[in-house]
């Protein structure tokens, strides 16, 4: 069985409907993750992807804020959904494939601008977030699983525009990526696509604040995709479709995209 997963924190399904089809229509990922969705499973403009192919979907909405979806042409069942940290949020689905493969989809916390959690309640969920997502693995180690979304940290220097700039940056601070860190190696997650694309600066997220996001290029690597090590070596083909910063009305997330054979 061989897919096509693409993560995207498209800021609002509903309002960016339009670019949602644009890349089923062009792309056609099998499997389509989207985070900040910012409406209840109810509002999400279902019947126009239905036409597109993704007659499967499983979701955890939540009104006007975060939002998690998966809409898949493959036949696919809720596996669940947690409220890690306990925030109340709609920040996590899962969904499981016919072939017993899990895809977990996240959105973790941004964490607003303070990098310190007695200033800043935010990043204190933040990191919360993360020490309840390693817990949860530790408790029970994921296996077959696939783990995508916006997890709202860029882990290596090389995925951000300027490693030393950005070390007092909330998403690239050393305890975001410490915290990111345990959970990863609490699931013995593979990240695909620096697994598929070792070396170089990778970004998915250029701010709106930047007139000229191209030019500057001061982008950062918020969006993954992980594998666990027994399907991991099944993964390949990971790119990230930088020209969707550039379509009309655009997230400030692009899609990145991973291949699986299994």
């Amino acid at each position: 069985m061989s897919f096509t997963v693409a993560t995207w924190n498209i800021n609002s399904v509903r309002l960016r409907e339009p670019i949602v089809a644009k890349l089923m229509g062009e792309e056609a990922p099998d499997i389509l993750c989207l985070q900040e969705c910012k409406c209840t499973e109810e509002q999400i403009p279902v019947e126009a992807f239905e036409k597109l192919g993704y007659r499967w979907r499983v979701a955890k909405g939540q009104k006007s804020y975060n939002g998690v979806a998966i809409l898949s042409k493959l036949p696919m069942t809720l596996a669940g959904s947690h409220d890690f940290a306990s925030l109340g949020h709609a920040r996590h689905v899962a969904g499981r494939l016919d072939n017993g493969v899990t895809i977990h989809n996240f959105y973790v916390p941004a964490g607003g601008d303070i990098p310190d959690r007695t200033e800043n309640v935010k990043f204190g969920q933040k990191l919360d977030f993360l020490t309840h997502m390693r817990d949860s693995f530790r408790e029970e180690r994921p296996q077959k699983a696939i783990l995508v979304g916006d997890l709202n940290i860029a882990p290596r220097e090389d995925d951000v525009w300027n490693h030393k700039a950005l070390l007092k940056i909330v998403s690239h601070t050393p305890v975001e990526v410490d915290h990111l860190a345990a959970a990863q190696e609490a699931g013995g997650w593979v990240d695909i696509t620096r697994k598929d694309i070792p070396e170089g600066r990778l970004y998915s997220w250029w701010s709106y604040r930047s007139p000229d996001w191209d030019a500057a290029d001061k982008g950062r690597r918020l969006d993954h995709i992980w594998a666990t090590p027994d399907i991991a070596n099944a993964g390949h083909g990971s790119r990230i479709l930088r020209a969707a910063r550039g379509w009309e009305q655009p997230s400030d997330h692009v899609p990145v995209f991973a291949g699986f054979d299994l």
